[in-house]
């Protein structure tokens, strides 16, 4: 991740008296301000986005917590994103299947199984049974599929598309349903998190997997399924995500002549946003801008890669109020230190991009996927 000069001047506001609710989280005020170092963003040509040429590769980008304020303060720090460069932009409906506001395990399965559940369920539905995800459906076609985040492996949206767990919070069972999945790359934090794992849990992980802690490894080159977990997922992680969106690409591409999914999350938008911390939030924005850089320029070049960014839902319930283009300065409200039920941005790239230039629910964006890569349900 490139350095940002990031100055925070912070403070809540007076508590407004407001008695309001959102997920047993009371409305307050933060109001914040930053400026950010300005980074380079991408546009592509064009020439393939919005055609009918066939669709190999999807990759699907979720910036955890990423409304339309986050991306707004990103796009106005930055004077500009890559995603806000492309031509299609939809609207995403988040509610669960018990919630007007979901949390990231309903709207991770959603986008992973194109099936609405509950708050808190991981690949189950409102029964508690297991649903196929993505790659489950994809692998038997011959697909390559991986996920990638700056969570751990165990959070609520990488573990959607390869666990079927009842409670997000069952990290344990959450690790233990890898070898059994049609993963043939995860990525995510951390090496401490998968050492602290029973060891017969990390033993048939290593059955399985190659385990690498360095992308550099000889041995995630010469491996056929490969888990790299890196040192740190923090915002001292340097160029990790983007880096790793990169090397994702390049390993699904080479195991499978058929085509590839890859799920990549910006993670820590979401977690930032919780704590109203508005020069984190913009960071992690801009790094996240950054992998999607990698994933536009991968499908520009190969004509058959359609890309899709958008989040499972919006954190913070964060307004932009205000702000300078020449120096990179903006201001922002955060109404809530929860998740908000507002619709989500979502940007598209490549064939097809313009069949979810609607508003649409997040499970719709799974049945598209997979339609356009010719599975059945």
């Amino acid at each position: 991740m490139k350095k940002y000069l990031l100055l925070s001047l912070a403070a809540l506001c007076a508590a407004l008296g407001l008695s309001a609710q959102t997920e047993n989280q009371e409305i307050t005020v933060a109001a914040a301000e930053s400026y950010a170092t300005q980074q380079s963003t991408y546009t592509p040509s064009f020439k393939v986005d919005g055609t009918n040429a066939k669709v190999r590769n999807v990759i699907l980008l979720i910036g955890d917590g990423m409304g339309h304020g986050a991306v707004n303060a990103a796009m106005y720090a930055n004077d500009g994103l890559t995603m806000t460069n492309l031509k299609t932009f939809g609207l995403v409906r988040t509610q669960s299947a018990d919630n007007f506001t979901t949390d990231s395990a309903a709207s991770g399965t959603a986008y992973a199984t194109g099936v609405k559940t509950n708050n808190g369920f991981v690949g189950m539905n409102t029964e508690r049974e297991r649903i196929a995800n993505i790659p489950e459906i994809l692998t038997p076609m011959g697909y390559a599929c991986g996920v990638l985040s700056t969570d751990d492996l165990n959070g609520a949206t990488p573990a959607s598309f390869f666990a079927h767990q009842a409670a997000r919070g069952d990290k344990e069972e959450i690790w233990a349903d890898l070898p059994a999945s049609p993963l043939v790359f995860a990525s995510a934090g951390k090496q401490s998190t998968f050492e602290e794992l029973p060891l017969a849990t990390q033993e048939a992980i290593r059955k399985t997997f190659t385990v690498v802690y360095d992308p550099k490894d000889p041995a995630a080159a010469a491996s056929s399924r490969l888990v790299y977990l890196p040192k740190s997922v923090h915002l001292d992680r340097g160029d990790y995500l983007p880096a790793t969106t990169e090397m994702a690409i390049n390993y699904l591409a080479q195991r499978s002549k058929k085509g590839f999914f890859l799920m990549v999350e910006g993670a820590r938008i979401d977690k930032h946003e919780h704590s109203n911390e508005l020069p984190e939030t913009l960071a992690e924005t801009l790094d996240f801008d950054k992998a999607i850089e990698a994933a536009v320029r991968f499908a520009e070049k190969d004509g058959h890669t359609l890309v899709i960014i958008s989040a499972d839902h919006e954190t913070g319930a964060t307004i932009l109020t205000g702000g300078d283009l020449e120096t990179g300065f903006v201001r922002t409200v955060f109404a809530s230190k929860g998740h908000s039920p507002m619709m989500v941005p979502l940007f598209a790239y490549g064939p097809h991009s313009r069949d979810f230039g609607c508003v649409q629910e997040n499970s719709d964006v799974a049945n598209k996927i997979l339609g356009l890569l010719g599975a059945k349900k």
